[in-house]
C-alpha cells in the first residue's frame, strides 16, 4: 500500500489549502481502515488533524475542527483535507497515514502503520 500526498504549493494567508491524498495497491471503502491527515510545523512535533473511515465517516481535530473538511472520491481512490482561513502557523509538512482497527485511535498518530513521504506547505504571502 502507498500514500501519496498532492497540493497546489504555496498558499497565501485567508486562503484554503487543499491537499489530496492518492492511494495505491488498496481500497479506502476497504474495512475497516482509517484514512489520517498529519501534519508537522516547523520544530514542532506532529499533529494529528483528523481522519476520514472506509465508511466515510469523517473525524476531526477539535482544535481545527471549524477549519477543516475531509472528503473523498471513491472513484479515484483519493480523499482530500481542505484546511480555511489558512495563516502562517499552518505552514509545515503534511502526511496522509493509514490505520487499521486495532490501530487507529481518535486523536493519536502515534501507531498508524503506513504513511506517505509528506507534502511541505509554506503558507506566506
Amino acid at each position: 500500500v502507498q500514500l501519496q500526498e498532492s497540493g497546489p504549493g504555496p498558499v497565501k494567508p485567508s486562503q484554503t489549502l487543499s491537499l489530496t491524498c492518492t492511494v495505491s495497491c488498496d481500497s479506502i471503502t476497504t474495512h475497516y481502515y482509517y484514512w489520517n491527515l498529519v501534519r508537522q510545523p516547523p520544530g514542532k512535533g506532529l499533529e494529528w488533524m483528523g481522519a476520514i473511515a472506509y465508511s466515510g465517516v469523517t473525524y476531526l481535530s477539535p482544535s481545527l475542527k471549524s477549519r477543516t473538511s475531509i472528503s473523498r472520491d471513491t472513484s479515484k481512490n483519493q480523499f482530500t483535507l481542505q484546511l480555511t482561513s489558512v495563516t502562517p502557523e499552518d505552514s509545515g509538512v503534511y502526511y496522509c497515514a493509514r490505520g487499521g482497527a486495532s490501530t487507529w485511535h481518535y486523536r493519536d498518530y502515534r501507531y498508524l502503520e503506513i504513511w506517505g513521504q509528506g507534502m511541505l506547505v509554506t503558507v506566506s504571502s
